[in-house]
């Protein structure tokens, strides 16, 4: 069999597309990757607050602050905070632990986005109970679509 260059390069283009259609990840896989952190247990609505830009210019880099309500004491503290992204490959982006030694219950951190989407942070507590937050964004260079 003989392959001719229009077949190559047919080929080569279909190749370098095919990664693109699967590079970002579909709503049940980031409903997955939530209910594999809560554990079959539901998450309240409150105490997490999800601070990210509504408009970014550029998905690689995407500055995000996320604050806990919580007295952070050997009794009542955040154990977790599940930072969540529907539109990236990967929908569980990060996760921080934290002790009561902590002192307070924020983080401040970058990360890439995909594309334009809504972006969870899900706290587990010591108690065992989760609670989240959420932030939509406008991503108009987007990130993460490199395999």
């Amino acid at each position: 069999m003989t392959v001719t260059r229009r077949t190559f390069v047919l080929g080569a283009a279909t190749a370098s597309v095919l990664p693109a259609l699967n590079a970002l990840a579909s709503v049940d896989d980031a409903t997955q990757a939530v209910d594999k952190i809560l554990g079959g247990q539901t998450a309240k609505v409150g105490r997490v607050a999800l601070e990210i830009p509504p408009l970014v210019e550029n998905g690689n880099l995407v500055t995000m602050k996320v604050a806990v309500q919580s007295p952070m004491t050997e009794a009542d503290y955040v154990r977790a905070i599940h930072i969540v992204a529907e539109g990236n490959p990967l929908p569980n982006v990060v996760s921080f632990f934290l002790s009561p030694r902590a002192g307070r219950a924020a983080i401040t951190t970058r990360i890439r986005l995909g594309d334009s989407q809504r972006v969870r942070a899900i706290a587990q507590m010591s108690d065992g109970s989760f609670w989240q937050g959420d932030a939509a964004t406008l991503v108009t260079l987007a990130a993460c679509t490199e395999v």
